[in-house]
């Protein structure tokens, strides 16, 4: 068995989930964990998969490439050694007026405590930009995390938000 990661791009149409989860089920590959999201109307899919050799994965994504619209591209990656969650699920919440650097100071701020992003989506919709992340945080870190954030949120005219999160939501 090979662990795989794959990425897939390119414009959005409506059947790209199914055509590359078909191509990679057909071959045996298990897709073990996945993000897939619409850009500004483009795709972007990012899968770990277990099953085939890159190669083999390779050919089998041939057929939904080779007009040129989707680039798949297939790596071997190590299998995870450490999978131990090193802290407890909080969630980063950013709202303000768009400006330069805000994913690069909100994220600095959560690295500098320790904190660890599982994930991360923004958006911009119209004037207003969005960050919802997932982090997972020592709460010994999370009052320190707050109010560094709160700094930063000043900084850059922006209202951030940090709570626990719900294991529901998750």
């Amino acid at each position: 068995m090979h662990e795989l990661a794959i990425t897939v791009i390119g414009p959005d149409r409506t059947g790209i989930v199914a055509d590359v989860a078909e191509a990679l089920a057909g071959i045996g590959a298990n897709l073990d964990d996945s993000t897939m999201t619409r850009l500004r109307g483009h795709f972007a899919m990012t899968l770990i998969c277990t099953g085939p050799s890159a190669d083999e994965v390779r050919a089998a994504l041939e057929t939904l490439t080779a007009d040129g619209k989707l680039l798949a591209t297939v790596r071997a990656v190590q299998p995870e050694t450490d999978a131990a969650v090193r802290g407890e699920p909080f969630l980063v919440s950013v709202h303000g007026a768009d400006r330069l650097g805000i994913v690069a100071a909100v994220t600095r701020v959560v690295a500098g405590v320790g904190g660890n992003i599982t994930d991360l989506t923004s958006r911009l919709t119209g004037p207003l930009y969005v960050i919802v992340a997932e982090v997972d945080l020592d709460p010994a870190h999370a009052d320190e995390l707050a109010e560094q954030l709160a700094v930063a949120a000043a900084e850059l005219g922006v209202d951030v938000t940090l709570r626990r999160a719900e294991s529901e939501i998750l």
